[in-house]
């Protein structure tokens, strides 16, 4: 895939590994829209990086059409999701609760599900189109207190076997990156970034493993793949 000119959709790009990806893409010369549940940050990232920014929520359904029909109208076709929206809650099995569960599948299994839905129709009427899912090391393992996200993740890695079953007879790719853990904003309450540790990967990482991946040809994807901290203790 040639990224100059390409139409890219990234999920979850006011913070983190979305919107690092989304500024090395803009460098790279794609057209990139960032969606975000906040306005003021999703604008303020926009701004900085050079993207389209728009406030929607991918587990809210209007929010969805709503996506979708400035994809239209902006680009007029889709080359590229990037489904990075994903949130977690990490409670015992004694300590969850119904509502941290369904909140949980609703942004990282339902939602990516619904945005994919209608990438696919956009790309198999192009004739071509690549779908990148951002899953985590967690839907490779459990772990403590990690019922209700790990749940989430291996969802999204049976979804993304599922798709790729489904879509590569039309020419759309579906790739998974599973990552360990990764300094950024993530389950963090402020919404800050953590600062870059040596022992945890930077959304930098994330994003140079992702453009790498998109830049092969279109007849080449690598269906899953996992990037780790070498030292993650």
């Amino acid at each position: 895939m040639d990224i100059k000119g390409s139409k890219i959709l990234v999920t979850g790009g006011s913070l983190g590994i979305g919107r690092e990806t989304a500024r090395q893409l803009v460098g790279l010369g794609a057209e990139v829209i960032i969606t975000g549940r906040n306005e003021e940050r999703i604008k303020a990232a926009a701004e900085e990086i050079g993207a389209i920014a728009l406030r929607a929520d991918v587990a809210n359904e209007a929010d969805i059409d709503k996506t979708y029909a400035a994809v239209n109208e902006r680009f007029g076709g889709l080359d590229c999701l990037l489904n990075n929206a994903g949130i977690g809650r990490f409670s015992t099995l004694e300590e969850f609760t119904a509502e941290q569960f369904h909140e949980v599948m609703n942004v990282n299994v339902l939602g990516a599900a619904l945005m994919a839905q209608r990438a696919a129709a956009m790309m198999k009427k192009a004739g071509s189109g690549t779908i990148v899912n951002i899953g985590s090391t967690a839907a490779l393992r459990g772990f403590e207190r990690g019922t209700i996200y790990t749940a989430s993740k291996f969802a999204l890695r049976g979804m993304n076997q599922s798709w790729q079953a489904e879509l590569r007879r039309e020419n759309i790719r579906v790739m998974q990156i599973n990552l360990s853990e990764v300094a950024t904003a993530f389950n963090n309450p402020e919404r800050v970034e953590r600062d870059a540790a040596p022992n945890k990967l930077r959304a930098a990482d994330a994003a140079q493993l992702i453009i790498s991946l998109l830049q092969l040809d279109q007849r080449a994807m690598v269906p899953e793949v996992q990037l780790w901290a070498t030292n993650p203790w």
